[in-house]
This record gives C-alpha cells, sequence and structure tokens, in this order.
C-alpha cells in the first residue's frame, strides 16, 4: 500500500507541474496578447469568445421550428408541423439543427473561422452546437464534416468544418469519422449561386466510402457543417451516403441563413 501511494505521488507530480505550466504559458500569452473580441476586436476576458454586446446581437435558433429542417417559426403552429421549405422539397436527410440564425456577427466569425487561419474559433461555435443539436446525439452518432476538395484544403491549411467537428467530439464524447465521405471533383465556390446553380454545383461532387457501413458499427450519423444556406451540400453528402447503404443521417451547423434574416451568402 505504502509503495502504491508513493508510486501515485510520484506520477501526480509531474502532471501537476505541467498543469502549472500551462496556465503559466496562458497567462504570459494573455498578457503579451491580450484577449479580444471575435468579432469586434474589444478586449475580453477570455480567448475565443465575443464581447457581451456582440454575443447579445447573435441569435439563437429555438423552438419552435421545423422538425425536419430546423427552421425557426415566427410563432407555434403546433407539433410536428413542417415548414414550406420541408414539404415543397423535403429533405434526404432526417433532421438539421443549427445553432444561430446567420447574422452579421455570425459571418465575421465563419469568415475567420474558415479563411482567416483561425481554427482556434471552432471551439466557441461548437460550444452553442452542442446545445441546438443535443437531440441529435442521444443515440451516439458518429460526426462526419462535410469534405473539402484537397487542392482547397491545401490552401487552407484545414477544412473548417473538421474543426467544428472535432471540438464538438471534445464536448460531446462522440467519435469523429474525417474520411467517411470525401470530394470525388473540385466545384465552385458557392457564394453568391442561386438555389438551383449551388444543387448543380454540388451534384456528384461527394463519394462515401464502401465500407462505410462496416466503420459505423450501427451508428448513424450527424453531418457538421459551418454554414447551411439552401442545404445543397448537405443533402447531396447525405445522398452519398444513402448510395452506400447509410440510411439515417442528421445534420449540424453553426449559423443557418433564412429568407429575411440578413444577406444570404
Amino acid at each position: 500500500m505504502d509503495i502504491g501511494a508513493g508510486l501515485v505521488k510520484a506520477l501526480a507530480l509531474p502532471r501537476q507541474a505541467v498543469g502549472v505550466l500551462r496556465y503559466s504559458g496562458s497567462l504570459a500569452l494573455n498578457l503579451l496578447y491580450p484577449p479580444v473580441c471575435l468579432n469586434c476586436d474589444a478586449p475580453v476576458a477570455t480567448a475565443n469568445a465575443l464581447c457581451g454586446t456582440c454575443f447579445s446581437t447573435l441569435r439563437p435558433i429555438t423552438a419552435p421550428l421545423c422538425p425536419r429542417l430546423g427552421i425557426p417559426f415566427a410563432v407555434p403552429i403546433g407539433d410536428g408541423a413542417l415548414s414550406a421549405e420541408a414539404i415543397a422539397d423535403p429533405p434526404p436527410f432526417a433532421r438539421s439543427r443549427s445553432a444561430v440564425l446567420y447574422n452579421a456577427v455570425a459571418r465575421r466569425v465563419v469568415a475567420r473561422l474558415k479563411y482567416g487561419d483561425r481554427p482556434e474559433l471552432a471551439r466557441f461555435c461548437a460550444g452553442l452546437m452542442a446545445g441546438a443539436g443535443h437531440e441529435l446525439f442521444a443515440d451516439r452518432p458518429v460526426l462526419v464534416p462535410v469534405p473539402l476538395h484537397r487542392t482547397r484544403q491545401f490552401t487552407r491549411r484545414y477544412n473548417q468544418s473538421t474543426e467544428l467537428a472535432r471540438a464538438l467530439a471534445r464536448s460531446t464524447g462522440l467519435i469523429v469519422d474525417p474520411i467517411l465521405v470525401g470530394r470525388s471533383r473540385r466545384t465552385r465556390q458557392q457564394v453568391g449561386l442561386s438555389a438551383a446553380a449551388r444543387q448543380r454545383n454540388v451534384a456528384g461532387a461527394f463519394i462515401a466510402r464502401a465500407d462505410a457501413l462496416e466503420r459505423l458499427a450501427g451508428r448513424s450519423v450527424v453531418l457538421v457543417d459551418d454554414v447551411i444556406t439552401t442545404g445543397a451540400t448537405v443533402k447531396a453528402v447525405t445522398r452519398a451516403l444513402n448510395r452506400v447503404g447509410v440510411r439515417h443521417v442528421d445534420v449540424i451547423s453553426f449559423a443557418r441563413v433564412v429568407v429575411g434574416e440578413d444577406d444570404p451568402i
């Protein structure tokens, strides 16, 4: 017993020392580079956060909402009632949820994550996504990021959807499979394209692994993306998974474009 206790103490000391060093390093970094708001660059208490003013302008998507597409309703219209979009064009996935509306602040956060070489911002986004998608995670699905084409990922250095999935996995305890789906061809940027053009642009652009069912081992999939605009991309990825036998797919994103809310992308 004495020997065991001594070993535990001996092992605990280095871990404590590592914790002290990390804390000291973080403190020193904050002194050299004081943390600022992700949107307006005002001073904040912790890194990778919004100031109170900017955070208050984020618009969380909460009930009442469309149970399929996650589009918010202005007023409750009854349990199970679908949005006009879900009725007119039923999605191949089961459910979609997003943390916030795509407004000016959400746009700035996404732009910095996606194009500004700031992968650490995924932690902030994933914190909000974990709450928004809690009902999708009950059966312990596999998180699958929407893939980038290899040339685009090389240019950006990372895939923002993979960073979001990994951050979400850390907060939920779920598994990430970043290679379950790949891009079979490079597509145009979706920015500025109409809904029909977006759909044509990504049609057939994704391919799921032939051994997807074995890799999933009976678990469902939750696709992870940064922003949902028309849903063309996540629909195309879902269809690629359907082709190899994956039947249940849900979707989670940080932000969602809603008609009439700010400018679309």
